[in-house]
C-alpha cells in the first residue's frame, strides 16, 4: 500500500511538474524579448533565471520518471535516488545564476543604462500572473518531495523576480531612477541564493546518506530498549534514506534473557520503527556470543 501511495504521489507531480514546465519556458522566450527591448536587468535577471527553470524542471520531470524503473541489477535500491539527484543539480544552478545577477548588477552599478518603464511593466505583469499560476501547481504538490521543492523554489524565484520588476518598473516611471533595476536584482538574488544553499544543503545530506535531521539515534536508541521486551542493548545502528520520505536502517541487537524467540523481537522491533519512526526497511542483526564485527 506504502508503494502504491508513492507511485500514485509521484504520478501526481509529475502532471505538475510538466504544467509549470509548459508555463516556464514558453514565458521565459517573452520575457528575454521584453528584457531586450525595454534593457531591464530585472526582466533578463528572471528570463535567465526561467531559462534556469527550464532546464530544471525538465530534468525534475525526468527524475520522476526514471525513479519509478523498478529496481534490478547493479542497482538494487532502483532510481528513486535520482530524484534527490536532481534537487541537488537544481540547488547548484540555482547558485550559478545568482552569481550572474550580483555580476551583471555591478556593470548596471558603474555603468547605468536606459530602461523602458511601460514595456518593463507590462512584461513583469504578466510574467507575475504565469509565475503564480506555476507556483500554486507546484506547491499544490508534495512538499517533503525535494525533486518537488527545488522546482517550487525555481518558480518562487521567478515569482519574486515578477515582483521586484514591476516595482522597479513602477519606479522608474514616475521618477526616471533607473538604479533601482539593479537594486531590486540583488535583493531578489539574495533571497534566491537563501533558498538554493538550503536545497543544496538538504539534498547533499540525502546523498551523504546522513540520519534524517529530526531523528536523535541515541534517543531512539534508548526508547527501543525501553519499549520493546527482550532487547537488552543496540548499536552499530545506521540510518539514512534514498529519499526523505523512504528511511532505511541498520542495527544489531543484544537480547536479555527474556527474549524467548529472536524473530519475535526483531519482529517487534521493526513493528516499533516503522510505527513511531516511519522507517519501512530495517535489517536488524542479532548478536549471539558478542558482535561479530568486532
Amino acid at each position: 500500500m506504502a508503494h502504491d501511495h508513492q507511485h500514485g504521489s509521484d504520478e501526481g507531480n509529475l502532471k505538475r511538474v510538466l504544467i509549470a514546465l509548459v508555463l516556464t519556458g514558453a514565458f521565459m522566450v517573452v520575457e528575454v524579448i521584453g528584457g531586450i527591448i525595454s534593457g531591464s536587468l530585472a526582466l533578463l535577471a528572471d528570463a535567465g533565471h526561467m531559462l534556469t527553470d527550464t532546464m530544471a524542471l525538465a530534468l525534475a520531470a525526468a527524475a520522476f520518471h526514471v525513479s519509478k524503473r523498478p529496481a534490478g541489477g547493479s542497482l538494487t535500491y532502483g532510481y528513486q535516488r535520482f530524484q534527490i539527484l536532481a534537487a541537488f543539480v537544481n540547488g547548484l544552478s540555482l547558485l550559478l545564476i545568482v552569481g550572474w545577477i550580483f555580476y551583471e548588477a555591478i556593470e548596471r552599478f558603474i555603468s547605468p543604462r536606459e530602461i523602458l518603464g511601460e514595456t518593463m511593466l507590462l512584461v513583469a505583469a504578466a510574467g507575475l500572473v504565469v509565475n503564480i499560476v506555476a507556483f500554486a501547481v507546484l506547491h499544490s504538490g508534495d512538499q517533503e518531495n525535494l525533486n518537488i521543492r527545488g522546482a517550487a523554489l525555481h518558480v518562487a524565484g521567478d515569482l519574486l523576480g515578477s515582483v521586484a520588476a514591476i516595482v522597479a518598473a513602477i519606479i522608474i516611471i514616475n521618477t526616471g531612477w533607473t538604479l533601482i533595476d539593479p537594486i531590486l536584482s540583488v535583493a531578489v538574488a539574495f533571497l534566491i541564493l537563501r533558498s538554493a544553499w538550503t536545497l543544496v544543503k538538504r539534498s547533499a545530506h540525502v546523498l551523504l546518506e546522513g540520519a534524517p535531521e529530526w531523528l536523535d539515534v541515541a534517543e531512539m536508541q534508548e526508547r527501543i530498549v525501553a519499549n520493546v521486551p527482550g532487547v537488552r542493548g543496540i548499536h552499530h545502528v545506521h540510518v539514512w534514506g534514498l529519499t526523505p520520505q523512504q528511511l532505511m536502517l541498520t542495527m544489531h541487537l543484544a537480547l536479555d534473557d527474556t527474549a524467548d524467540s529472536q524473530s519475535d523481537v526483531v519482529r517487534a522491533v521493526k513493528d516499533y520503527l516503522r510505527s513511531e519512526y516511519g522507517i519501512g526497511h530495517s535489517t536488524i542483526e542479532v548478536d549471539i556470543d558478542g558482535c561479530a564485527d568486532h
